[in-house]
């Protein structure tokens, strides 16, 4: 495929999150940021969030979703900052247009999907917001859509408080969902030559996950059994997390022939019996089986007792921290990266899927852009001339 063009309209990290996917793929990825108002800090508010670093507009916690784009200041609250935008889209020109403003707000900053395919028929239009437009006016933020898509209800343990995840996955499943039907978009339109509209509900995508608790409150289990259990699996036993004598491992038993392997290790052979040889007949004996094995676990070695299990044929692994988890060789070799602007290295994710351009486009990525540091030569790109940037610059227009 050819190098895409993206124009976002995007802060914080979900949009964000979604358009990184295209920097992966190669694609020219460019986010609009408002011009400076009413004294406060221009731009994304995520630019000032974290430690500082080197850069004071590109604090820690921006870096890893902004890496590889450009960053344009334009002010679509006056009716020349939005026929900038429809230029932009028309000249540069743009296949892609993604927001994650309120739905309510597309008409009154000229970003709405009949607008920008009026300059540029076969744009695709994705908007990403809290509950998608029938909730035009609703915003949204990760920890708060957890919690209202029972998500925080079935996370933590049995006796204690509903927990939040430790990434912002509704952030980062509506980003991936952006992504997804982009892409879906793009491959409709090389056979219609249309353009289309993507809306992508934050809410929706997230109760999308649901997959294995909403059917059960049909299938004869009560709501008090569709919730929160720790680390546990509902229903296979045993699948849990065990102490060992330097740290955790998470042992999942999926099957009957599973469970058979792991009563054949010598360690683990007092566990067997008639009864437990069924995954029900093990459900019956849940807390005695997972004290069991907690009580020969919490003396062994991590590293020793993976190896064990795993030569076995069984899934176990250790619970890494972080820095141990990038470090795992499948991990590891596939990070990508980037430099401040001194030049020091910083480690980011790998992609989600190996893809054989990386092999040309490398594998360290741009430092994220400065506020605004390719206003000028987007607009050149767009044919704008440069006593008309120039202008646009004096009167507000862009920053």
């Amino acid at each position: 495929m050819d190098r895409l063009t993206v124009v976002s309209l995007e802060q914080a990290l979900s949009l964000s999150y979604a358009t990184q996917r295209f920097v992966h793929l190669g694609w020219r990825v460019i986010r609009i940021e408002a011009t400076p108002s009413g004294g406060r800090l221009p731009g994304d508010p995520n630019r000032y969030v974290g430690k500082e670093g080197e850069s004071p507009d590109r604090r820690a916690y921006f870096v890893g979703p902004n890496v590889g784009k450009e960053s344009i200041a334009l002010n679509l609250k006056t009716p020349a900052g939005r026929e900038t935008l429809a230029r932009v889209v028309r000249d540069l020109p743009v296949d892609i247009f993604a927001c994650n403003t309120l739905p309510k707000r597309y008409g009154e900053l000229g970003i709405d999907y009949d607008t920008l395919r009026r300059a540029n028929p076969g744009l695709i239009w994705a908007g990403l917001s809290a509950m998608g437009p029938d909730y035009p006016d609703v915003p949204g933020y990760d920890p708060p859509l957890q919690g209202l898509s029972g998500f925080m209800d079935v996370t933590g343990e049995a006796d204690g408080p509903p927990t939040l995840c430790g990434v912002p996955f509704v952030d980062l499943k509506a980003g991936d969902e952006v992504f997804a039907n982009v892409c879906l978009a793009l491959a409709e339109r090389a056979g219609t030559g249309k353009g289309s509209r993507i809306d992508v509900s934050m809410l929706q995508a997230a109760a999308s996950w649901l997959v294995t608790t909403v059917p059960l409150l049909d299938l004869g289990y009560s709501p008090a059994e569709v919730r929160r259990n720790g680390s546990e699996h509902r229903e296979f036993v045993p699948v849990n997390v065990y102490p060992t004598a330097d740290g955790h491992v998470y042992l999942a038993i999926g099957n009957d022939v599973q469970w058979s392997r792991f009563v054949s290790v010598d360690a683990f052979a007092s566990l067997a019996s008639p009864a437990r040889e069924t995954n029900e007949g093990r459900r019956s004996e849940r807390e005695a089986i997972h004290a069991a094995i907690a009580a020969i676990t919490r003396a062994l070695n991590t590293a020793e007792l993976v190896q064990r299990l795993t030569e076995t044929g069984l899934v176990a692994a250790p619970i890494n921290a972080v820095p141990d988890a990038i470090a795992h060789p499948p991990i590891r070799d596939r990070l990508l990266e980037t430099r401040t602007p001194s030049g020091a290295p910083v480690r980011l994710p790998p992609p989600s899927v190996e893809r054989e351009h990386l092999k040309n486009v490398g594998r360290r990525l741009s430092y994220p852009p400065g506020y605004g540091e390719h206003t000028d030569g987007v607009l050149a790109d767009a044919g704008f001339p440069k006593n008309e940037i120039e202008a646009m610059r004096e009167n507000g227009t862009v920053a």
